[in-house]
């Protein structure tokens, strides 16, 4: 039997994302909707926080929910748009406003909204969600994708959608991206040869990270230590 308010059945949404951290490929995030009543359905499923289930697993799972799903929100940010936005605000504040934008895209009223909070400030990261959705529960915590299977199957998503992305980068170029982290020592092996022949780095590499800035940085330096180097010898 479905659970009502008003008269209404009761959805919630789960808000999470992929690729925060990597120096390559974009910023994914994903907001999640389901009926109240079938949120512990999505643990019976398998949903869990998608760092702690197998690519495999994830990629069934992947269309499992995508058709359990009342809706579903997904906005891919791209390297170019993460550089532009980090000129004026915080990633914190990036992933929150398009958090925000994606939840006010979703045609059903929700009576909770679970987020996986980006700020050490978990009330403070949910405290713009509460504002604009007066009238809905707004949970903002840490590890959200490992405490609520609404957040976790939004963590699938998000997560599955990225590396389909890599993915067809790492088949469309002539080298290996690695997993795109910057600790990654075949990620910046590869931006380091890429720079090395091009003096520019690629399309789909973020270049507001440090790992990319230093990586410029130590070209630029040895070709002036070579340049002084010819002018001594000269």
């Amino acid at each position: 039997m479905f659970e009502f308010t008003n008269g209404k059945k009761r959805y919630i949404v789960g808000i999470d994302e992929a690729g925060r951290g990597p120096v390559i490929g974009p910023l994914v995030i994903c907001a999640f909707v389901v009926e109240a009543e079938k949120h512990q359905d999505l643990k019976k499923m398998g949903a869990k926080d998608s760092k702690l289930t197998s690519k495999n697993l994830r990629k069934s799972l992947y269309t499992e929910l995508k058709a359990f799903a009342t809706d579903i929100k997904v906005k891919h940010i791209s390297p170019a748009e993460i550089d532009e936005l980090r000129k004026t605000h915080s990633l914190n504040v990036i992933e929150q406003q398009i958090m925000l934008k994606l939840v006010k895209k979703i045609n059903v009223e929700l009576s909770e909204i679970y987020i996986d909070a980006a700020d050490v400030n978990e009330k403070r990261f949910g405290g713009v969600f509460e504002k604009e959705f007066p009238n809905a529960t707004v949970i903002s915590k840490h590890k959200a994708d490992m405490l609520f299977p609404v957040v976790s199957a939004a963590s699938i998503i998000a997560k599955v959608e990225r590396d389909q992305v890599i993915e067809l980068l790492n088949s469309s170029i002539d080298g290996d991206l690695g997993s795109g982290y910057p600790a990654d020592p075949k990620t910046k092996a590869f931006l380091r040869e890429y720079f090395s022949k091009h003096k520019k780095f690629p399309p789909y590499v973020r270049e507001s990270w440090d790992t990319v800035k230093r990586i410029r940085k130590e070209f630029l330096d040895s070709k002036l230590t070579d340049y002084f180097d010819s002018k001594k010898r000269s």
